[in-house]
């Protein structure tokens, strides 16, 4: 339940004093442009484009939003059209101007139909609220449909306004924004991702966790995506098996419009960058009650390394339908293609053969020319969801996903001669994988009375198979020629022989998940709240070819939070949870290694300030874990030339965090977060090496004031500790600090509203050329140089 309104409520003026003697009704028609938006906020907006008086209570706003209203409308009919589904009413007053307050069916209405309202408000799509922070609910961490202050753990939301400002097209362009998240490349096709000392590996869409997360590095977050939610800490309860680091969650667009309305863009940048989007929903009956969205973009670009280059098209298209008042059924698609040129594989030496550090131009690529990575990603979705009279919302989603990778690489290791340039052998390597991934869930959610206080109870269950359709892996014939070396790394080319490929190894495996779930939020107190709730799974996986099965029968994944209320607007909290999930890596003799096991505890304070314009956090977290995945340096799997690991005992991670995001005043806009921990096992060694310990995440944006009003100006800042990461040196044997030292990075945008419709922005990326990388266990990879794009953008 959301805290009582205070008793002596406080009335704020949105008005225009040049029309108080002027009524709405008489006014004269004028031109409207409002996005779907926190309907504070719109009130406002209209308010300004009206020059009417307009009053009411905060509290009767707060949490509510406005749909968007186009078209040249006299004042008292726009206000209608952004009350509309709020559970207000217009009162015209004698002076003139209007009087918020709620209608009379609301006035009446039973707690039912204030639980359906609250219930209609639990998308939390961020699209339109021109926000930096979530202003609905989130449901990753918990499935509750909870606000950011009242979830009892750390969560980032990176929203469509952010992401469209600091034009973010991957998902590594999301979580490099993210507090707390550490980004990394082992090469020019694959990222990792670190929370807390350890490793991000629970993704999810709409709710759902993705098995085949892979191609998910590579999708268009702009095209599809309203926005990112990211649960730092273990997040079980509704994502089952996962890290205790961070769970991150895209959630799609929505058809929500009743109105015809897009975009269209066209942006050209750095190193011959092309891309062209198109964003339209519109209603497909007359009423509005069935909606379309389709969405789609293409992408032409080559890189600052050299013979690199991509294509990138996506298609998204969603129709949603009010079968009744009260139930809504939504359906999907996304198509997704990548075609990739010139991508090198392994990273790049650290030293020379006689032990001297390497230094080359951040172009230099071991690629050939004959080397793809090609991805392709359809999906099709589906929700319906039906609004009980006493409250409750019954929430049933489908969903396939069918990726295929097809990589044809030259995996290239070793140390290179100081003068020569040579020393490289090369390992042709080819792979086809096309797994297909279908999921099922059903939940309930809703009130329930319990010691004369409402309470509010989740169950779910959910199912998922995913067959990965066997990994087709090919050898070269002719291994004997790369074996020998390559040649000199100096002035490579990418001319170098195509393989003979010769037979094939096929690996099918099948993994299967099942679970039940559950969740209440029990009102202790009207300041106190205790959340439990606890998860049951089965989790298996059979490979075929080898006979071999991994199961995990029953596993029960407990979670509890407490919050209490300050004041009005802090709240403190704790929680608990535990950690579970099985590992695919493998051990120098080929064996799985045992599944991660360990307990999470989390403590911090909340606020919801600038009547929830702004949200701040302040986290401290201890992860206790077994079977730590560490690498086994010196040893591969068998049969293999995947890097050997070995499970770490008594992990544990520990640390703090601080996160501001949201609206300082009405022109400006920032998000920032600072990061801090140490990870070591139970010998006091230290752990996650590669990863910066201590990260400050900064954006801000200011709209000018006046005459200046079109005129937007960000600025960003990336800085981030030193990596520990060490490597023996070739010539002496003696371990070296080989990880990235201390680097920060600048970031520059400007944008200009030419009309109403078209506005063009200048997004400068590394604005001062800052030469950094990314540090694995044996290699590295050079990270962008300055990058300059420029985006015109026009809606309608």
């Amino acid at each position: 339940m959301h805290r009582p309104i205070p008793a002596t409520p406080r009335l704020i003026a949105l008005a225009c004093a040049a029309t108080l003697a002027a009524a709405l009704a008489q006014a004269a028609p004028v031109d409207i442009d409002l996005p779907a938006q926190p309907l504070p906020e719109a009130i406002k907006a209209l308010a300004r484009a009206t020059g009417a008086s307009i009053a009411a209570d905060s509290a009767l706003l707060a949490g509510k939003t406005a749909p968007a209203v186009r078209g040249r409308l006299e004042a008292g009919e726009a206000l209608a059209r952004l009350l509309a589904g709020s559970g207000l009413e217009a009162v015209a007053q004698p002076q003139g101007g209007w009087m918020l307050r709620p209608a009379a069916a609301q006035r009446a209405a039973t707690l039912a139909e204030v639980q359906v309202t609250a219930e209609a408000d639990r998308s939390g799509a961020t699209e339109g609220t021109r926000s930096y922070t979530a202003t609905g609910p989130s449901s990753t961490a918990m499935g509750l449909g909870l606000s950011l202050r009242e979830t009892p753990q750390s969560v980032s939301v990176v929203t469509q306004q952010r992401i469209a400002d600091q034009q973010m097209a991957t998902l590594d362009d999301v979580l490099r924004s993210t507090t707390g998240i550490s980004v990394k490349h082992s090469d020019r096709g694959r990222a990792y991702y670190a929370a807390r000392g350890f490793n991000v590996t629970s993704f999810q869409i709409d709710g759902f966790a993705m098995s085949s997360g892979m191609w998910m590095l590579r999708t268009d977050i702009g095209t599809i995506y309203d926005r990112a939610e990211v649960v730092r800490g273990a997040a079980g309860l509704l994502a089952g098996t996962g890290e205790p680091g961070a769970a991150v969650n895209m959630v799609r667009k929505r058809a929500d419009s009743k109105t015809f309305t897009g975009s269209a863009a066209v942006q050209a940048g750095s190193w011959n960058h092309r891309k062209a989007a198109v964003d339209l929903s519109a209603p497909l009956n007359a009423d509005g009650s069935v909606r379309g969205r389709l969405a789609a973009s293409h992408v032409d670009a080559d890189a600052f390394i050299d013979l690199e280059h991509t294509r990138h098209s996506a298609l998204y298209g969603v129709v949603e339908a009010d079968l009744t008042a009260r139930t809504r059924l939504s359906a999907g698609v996304s198509l997704e293609q990548q075609r990739q040129t010139g991508m090198y594989w392994g990273g790049l030496p650290f030293f020379h053969t006689d032990g001297t550090r390497t230094n080359f131009p951040r172009w230099t690529t071991t690629a050939t020319r004959w080397g793809h990575w090609n991805d392709d990603a359809q999906a099709l979705f589906g929700t319906l969801e039906h609004a009980f009279d006493n409250g409750w919302n019954v929430r049933a989603q489908a969903n396939h996903y069918r990726p295929q990778e097809d990589q044809e690489m030259l995996w290239v290791t070793g140390n290179i001669d100081r003068e020569t340039g040579a020393g490289m052998r090369g390992s042709p390597i080819y792979y086809l994988g096309k797994p297909r991934q279908t999921q099922f869930s059903v939940a309930a959610s809703g009130p329930f009375q319990l010691g004369g206080r409402t309470h509010e109870l989740l169950a779910g269950a959910m199912h998922s198979r995913e067959s990965n359709g066997g990994w087709l892996t090919r050898t070269a014939l002719n291994t004997g020629d790369y074996a020998n070396g390559i040649g000199s790394l100096y002035g490579w080319d990418g001319s170098f022989g195509q393989p003979v490929w010769g037979g094939s190894n096929f690996s099918p495996s099948t993994t299967t998940e099942s679970a039940v779930y559950g969740a209440a939020r029990l009102q202790l107190a009207d300041p106190l709240k205790l959340i439990v709730g606890a998860r049951l799974s089965r989790w298996e996986k059979e490979t075929p070819a080898t006979g071999y099965v991994q199961k995990e029968n029953a596993v029960l994944t407990p979670y509890a939070g407490l919050l209490y209320d300050l004041n009005a607007q802090w709240t403190a909290y704790a929680s608990y949870t535990s950690i579970f999930k099985p590992q695919t890596s493998r051990d120098r003799n080929g064996s799985y290694l045992d599944p991660v096991k360990g307990n999470g505890y989390e403590a911090g304070l909340k606020g919801a300030l600038m009547d929830g314009r702004l949200n701040a956090a302040l986290s401290v977290f201890r992860i206790q874990q077994d079977n730590y995945a560490v690498a086994d340096e010196g040893f591969v799997v068998p049969g293999t030339a995947t890097n050997a690991m070995r499970a770490a005992k008594g992990v544990t991670a520990k640390g703090y965090e601080l996160e501001l995001s949201g609206a300082l005043t009405p022109n400006w806009d920032l998000g920032v977060g600072w990061s801090q921990f140490s990870a070591r096992d139970a010998k006091g060694q230290g752990v996650a090496m590669s990863h910066p310990r201590r990260m400050l995440k900064l954006f801000t944006k200011y709209t000018l004031p006046g005459e200046w009003n079109r005129l937007s100006v960000g600025m960003g800042l990336d800085w981030l500790s030193d990596s520990l990461q060490t490597r023996a040196n070739p010539a002496t044997g003696v371990q070296e600090r080989v990880g990235q030292p201390a680097y920060a990075l600048a970031s520059l945008m400007l944008r200009y509203e030419i009309s109403k419709a078209l506005s063009a922005q200048l997004n400068v990326s590394n604005l001062f050329d800052k030469t950094y990388y990314s540090d694995t266990w044996s290699t590295f990879t050079y990270g962008e140089p300055r990058r300059v794009l420029v985006t015109l953008d026009y809606r309608f």
